[in-house]
């Protein structure tokens, strides 16, 4: 399934979006913290990966 290296791959795409996100999330009233986001990180992992394997799967096809 997923590999340690794409999970940090995935995070490294996290992290560059996290100021963005934390900016949104802080003008909506929503305080952003490393304890509440770890959630987040999971799920995010989780899209990212199926994303991965759809992309594979549609490249392989050709």
């Amino acid at each position: 399934m997923q590999s340690n290296d794409k999970t940090m791959e995935f995070m490294q795409i996290a992290m560059k979006y996290l100021p963005e996100a934390q900016q949104k999330l802080q003008e909506a009233g929503i305080e952003l913290t490393m304890d509440n986001l770890q959630p987040f990180f999971t799920l995010f992992t989780n899209v990212m990966n199926e994303a991965y394997e759809l992309g594979k799967a549609d490249a392989a096809k050709e």
